[in-house]
C-alpha cells in the first residue's frame, strides 16, 4: 500500500517537473522569439508605426546625463556647499575602492566581466528558480541593463509605443528588449570600468544620497576610495531597496542585507572564510549625517549666492541643480571661520546683556518708552501659519489668534543649543522678538572681493540675511559720506566749526514756520571749536548738521550714489544723521572707496563658474567708477583714523581687544540709532 502511494507521488512529481520544464521552455521561446523580432524591427526602423516606442538616441548614449549637484567653493578651494535636486557628485574609477567594485559585481552581476551586456545563463537561472523552485531571485538583469534602465529611463512614458497600451506583458517584453539592445550599445561604447563608474554615480542609496560619493559621506563620513569591506557591502546592499534596507530606518534589515552581500563576496572569491566570519559580526558603525543648507560655513552667503545663480543660469541656459557647475567665490574660508566665531561670541554676550536689561519687560516700545500695543498680533499676522489659518477662519482674527495660542511641541533656538519645549505659536513669536540680530561683512577694498559674510545669528531659525537683504538706519555711520562731500567742496580736516545749534526751516503748508534743530547725543552743545576730523571722530551731530547745511542735502545724496548707495535717500537735512535705511553691503562698498584712492569698486562674490568638466564658462570682473579724486580719498582715510586717535574717538573701545597701537592703523565710524535700536561699526 505504501509502495503504491509512493509510486503515485513520484508520478505526480514527474508530471510537475515536466510541466514546469514545458512552461520554462515556452517562456524562453516566446521571450527570445519576440525579443529577436523586436530587435529585428529596431534594427530596420527604430519605431515602426509607433508600435514599439522610441529608443535612447545614439548621442544620448554617448553623452548620458544624470543630475549632478553644483558645488560652491571658497577662493582657497574649500567646498562651501551644494545646490541639488538629487545630491550627486560624480567620481572617476580611480577614486573607487576595490571593495565596492567587488561587492557590486558579486551581488549584482558576477559574470559582468565575461558577458557583453546580456547574461543568458543568468536569465535561465532566474526563470528556473522562480518557476521550478518558487524562489524570487530578482530579474537577472546585468549591470549594463540596470544602467540602461536607470540612466536613460527606458521604461518611462516617453519611450512607450502603441503595444504598451494594449498589453502589459508585451510591453514588458518590449522594455526588456530595449534594455538588451541599449545594454549592448553601452558595452560597445564604454569600457567595463566606465560602465561600473557610471552605474555607481547614477544609483540612489536613499537619504537623499545619489551616487557612491555622496552615499559614502552620508553614511560613513568618508570617501569612495576609503570604503572598508563592511561599509562597501552595506552600501551595495542598499541598492536592492534603499528604504527597506536603510541602516537608519531599519538597522536590522540593513545588518542582514550587508551580511548577504558579504556572503556573495565570499562565494565568488572576494572574501576568505575567516574574514567573512569576522566581518559578519561587526556592527554597522554608521557616521550618519545628511547634508543640508543650514550646516557648514557661510550659510547665509550661500542662500544669497543661490538667488543670483538661479538668475544667471536662467538667462544662460543652465540648470543650477542638475548641471554640476563649479562656482568659485571670493570668500576666504579662514576669514569666514573667524568672522562666524566672532559673531557668535559677541552676539551671545550682547544677548545676555539685553536679557538682563529687559528682564520682566517687553522690548517693543515706542519713542516715549511705552510698550507698543498690538505689536505681537501684528507680527503674527505676517506669518505663514496665520495665513494658513485664514483659509479656515476667514476674517475672524480673534479665532486665528485663539488657535495660535494653543501650546504645541516645538524645537526652539537658544544660545546654549536647540531646545525642545511646549509653547504656543504666539508665545514663540514673543520669544523670538527678544533676540538681537546682526550682519557682518569683510571685503578687500582694492579688488572688491568679499572675504567674509555672516548674515545672522543662526540660519536654521532665522533665514533673513542682514548683510544685503536687510536694510537699517545707519545713524552716525553715514556721517563719513557727509564729510566726504565737504572735502569735495574744498573743506579740510583741520577746519574748525563750533559745536552749536543749527536750525533748518522744514515748514509745510500746514506748518509754514516749522523748524528742525538736531540734538547732540547727550542733549547739549559745548560751544567748543572742533576740527572736522575731531567732530567726525566724536560724532558731534551739530557739526554734521552745519556741514550738510553748507554743502546741501542734494550734494550728499549725489555723493552717496557715487559711492554705491542704491537705497533711496531723500535730500533732507536729517540725512546727516543717517535716518534712511541702507544695507551693510552698501555701506562697506562706500567706505572702501576711501581706502581705494577714490575708486568705487562694487563688492562682488563670484570669481568664475566652470562646467562639470572644469571648463571656464564665465569669469567675473568688478564694476568700478571714479567716485572721488585721490586727494579727497586720502584725506577721508585720515579723517576715519580719528575715531581711534582723537580724544573722545568713538572707536577707542577697540583698546579692549588690544587692537590699537603696536603699529596698527585702524580707521572707522560707529553709528547708533534712536533708542539704541541699531548699532553699527565700519
Amino acid at each position: 500500500m505504501a509502495t503504491e502511494k509512493k509510486k503515485k507521488e513520484n508520478s505526480g512529481n514527474l508530471k510537475k517537473t515536466f510541466f514546469s520544464s514545458l512552461v520554462i521552455c515556452s517562456w524562453l521561446l516566446f521571450f527570445s522569439g519576440f525579443g529577436i523580432f523586436c530587435a529585428y524591427i529596431y534594427m530596420v526602423s527604430e519605431n515602426t508605426g509607433g508600435y514599439f516606442g522610441s529608443m535612447p538616441a545614439l548621442q544620448v548614449l554617448e553623452n548620458p546625463k544624470t543630475e549632478t549637484a553644483s558645488v560652491l567653493y571658497t577662493e582657497d578651494n574649500i567646498q562651501l556647499g551644494k545646490y541639488w535636486r538629487e545630491n550627486r557628485s560624480p567620481v572617476e574609477f580611480s577614486e573607487l575602492s576595490p571593495n565596492v567594485i567587488n561587492a557590486l559585481i558579486a551581488t549584482e552581476d558576477f559574470r559582468f566581466k565575461k558577458h557583453s551586456g546580456i547574461d543568458f545563463l543568468g536569465m535561465f537561472r532566474v526563470l528556473l528558480k522562480s518557476i521550478v523552485m518558487g524562489q524570487n531571485s530578482g530579474g537577472g538583469s546585468t549591470l549594463s541593463q540596470q544602467l540602461a534602465k536607470n540612466l536613460f529611463d527606458t521604461r518611462s512614458a516617453a519611450f512607450e509605443g502603441k503595444l504598451h497600451k494594449k498589453n502589459k506583458t508585451i510591453g514588458l517584453v518590449i522594455n526588456k528588449t530595449k534594455e538588451w539592445l541599449t545594454a549592448i550599445k553601452i558595452e560597445k561604447s564604454y569600457t567595463k570600468k566606465e560602465i561600473l563608474t557610471m552605474y555607481l554615480n547614477a544609483v540612489d542609496f536613499g537619504s537623499n544620497s545619489f551616487g557612491i560619493k555622496v552615499a559614502s559621506n552620508t553614511f560613513f563620513a568618508t570617501t569612495p576610495d576609503s570604503l572598508t569591506i563592511p561599509q562597501a557591502a552595506l552600501l551595495v546592499g542598499l541598492l536592492k531597496a534603499p528604504t527597506y534596507y536603510s541602516p537608519v530606518l531599519n538597522p536590522d534589515n540593513a545588518f542582514l542585507r550587508r551580511n548577504v552581500v558579504l556572503g556573495q563576496m565570499n562565494k565568488y572569491g572576494y572574501l576568505k572564510d575567516a574574514s567573512l566570519d569576522s566581518l559578519s559580526k561587526q556592527p554597522l558603525n554608521l557616521n550618519y549625517q545628511v547634508e543640508n543648507q543650514n550646516q557648514g560655513l557661510a550659510t547665509y552667503f550661500r542662500s544669497v549666492v543661490n538667488n543670483y545663480l538661479l538668475y544667471w543660469c536662467k538667462i544662460n541656459g543652465y540648470d543650477l541643480y542638475a548641471d554640476g557647475l563649479r562656482i568659485y567665490t571670493t570668500l576666504d574660508s579662514r576669514m569666514q571661520k573667524y568672522a562666524e566665531e566672532a559673531v557668535h561670541e559677541h552676539m551671545k554676550y550682547l544677548q545676555e546683556q539685553f536679557f538682563k536689561h529687559w528682564q520682566g519687560r517687553n522690548p517693543w516700545i515706542d519713542e516715549q518708552g511705552k510698550e507698543i500695543q498690538g505689536f505681537i498680533k501684528h507680527a503674527a499676522s505676517k506669518t505663514s501659519h496665520f495665513k494658513q489659518l485664514e483659509k479656515i477662519y476667514g476674517k475672524d482674527t480673534s479665532g486665528i489668534i485663539k488657535a495660535m495660542s494653543k501650546p504645541v511641541k516645538m524645537r526652539i533656538f537658544s544660545w546654549n543649543g536647540d531646545r525642545d519645549t511646549i509653547m504656543s505659536p504666539i508665545d514663540s513669536i514673543k520669544y523670538y522678538k527678544h533676540f538681537l540680530h546682526t550682519g557682518f561683512m569683510a571685503m578687500d577694498p582694492h579688488s572688491g572681493h568679499i572675504k567674509a559674510w555672516v548674515g545672522g545669528i543662526n540660519h536654521t531659525y532665522f533665514k533673513y540675511d542682514h548683510v544685503k537683504q536687510g536694510k537699517r538706519q545707519p545713524g552716525s555711520a553715514f556721517k563719513p559720506i557727509v564729510y566726504a562731500t565737504a572735502l569735495d567742496f574744498g573743506y579740510k580736516p583741520c577746519d574748525e566749526v563750533m559745536d552749536a545749534p543749527v536750525t533748518f526751516p522744514v515748514g509745510t503748508e500746514e506748518e509754514p514756520n516749522k523748524t528742525w534743530t538736531p540734538q547732540n547725543s547727550e542733549g547739549k552743545y559745548t560751544g567748543e571749536m572742533f576740527t572736522l576730523r575731531k567732530a567726525m571722530a566724536n560724532s558731534v551731530n551739530s557739526i554734521a548738521a552745519y556741514i550738510i547745511k553748507k554743502v546741501t542735502p542734494k550734494a550728499v545724496v549725489t555723493m552717496a550714489e557715487n559711492l554705491g548707495i542704491k537705497s533711496p535717500l531723500q535730500p533732507v537735512p536729517a540725512l546727516c544723521l543717517g535716518v534712511f535705511d541702507v544695507s551693510v553691503y552698501e555701506l562697506i562698498g562706500a567706505y572702501s572707496t576711501f581706502v581705494n584712492q577714490g575708486t568705487y569698486t562694487k563688492p562682488f562674490y563670484i570669481q568664475r563658474i566652470e562646467d562639470k568638466h572644469g571648463n571656464i564658462i564665465k569669469e567675473f570682473t568688478p564694476k568700478t567708477n571714479e567716485a572721488l579724486d585721490e586727494e579727497t580719498a586720502y584725506l577721508m582715510v585720515h579723517m576715519l583714523k580719528g575715531a581711534t586717535e582723537e580724544r573722545g574717538g568713538t572707536a577707542l573701545g577697540l583698546n579692549r581687544f588690544g587692537l590699537l597701537g603696536h603699529g596698527n592703523e585702524i580707521g572707522g565710524k560707529t553709528g547708533t540709532t534712536q533708542n539704541s535700536s541699531d548699532g553699527w561699526f565700519v
